[in-house]
């Protein structure tokens, strides 16, 4: 499939069959996310992979109760390593470079998860502290997204549609 083709066809979705997604396309997400750059390649990133229901029902009550993310799948919860990141680039390191290689692994697994035929959506509206306590997190991980993964219910045919090249782009 053609890279512009998935990023166009991708679409947010938040609704899912009760389908188990198979162990090479979770392989094939978990490459997607390693994959990725990341500042100075350390890769101040972590992932979790929650499948168990209590888990993902404690997740969609941090995410202000979004009901659809307790029922997909799979909820990816991308973290930003603090521990990590902050001995080399500091308070920017935390405060950014993290939160971006995070951000750059979870498209780049949403768009590998589009080509499989499983449908995402980003979540941002959560209450981080609860989510990271629902998770067990160390201090030094914070939760950045919430991602819900599985098959989709419906698929929306057109995308939202785009500002104009030219009040995004510029050349100088």
């Amino acid at each position: 499939m053609d890279i512009l083709q998935v990023i166009r066809e991708r679409r947010s979705i938040r609704s899912f069959k009760a389908r188990e997604i198979p162990p090479e396309a979770l392989q094939a997400l978990e490459e997607a996310l390693i994959w990725a750059p990341s500042a100075g390649n350390l890769q101040a990133r972590r992932f979790f992979f929650v499948t168990q229901r209590p888990l993902k029902e404690a997740l969609a009550v941090a995410a202000l109760g979004q009901s659809f993310v307790a029922q997909a799948p799979l909820v990816v919860v991308g973290c930003a390593d603090h521990g990590r990141i902050a001995p080399r680039y500091g308070r920017r390191g935390v405060e950014l470079y993290a939160v971006q290689d995070v951000a750059c692994s979870l498209m780049c697994m949403m768009l590998q998860a589009h080509a499989l035929g499983l449908g995402t959506v980003w979540v941002g509206a959560f209450r981080e502290e609860e989510a990271a306590k629902a998770l067990g997190l160390p201090p030094e991980l914070r939760p950045v997204a919430l991602v819900p993964v599985g098959y989709p219910e419906h698929v929306p045919r057109s995308a939202p549609p785009r500002l104009p090249k030219e009040e995004l782009i510029f050349y100088l």
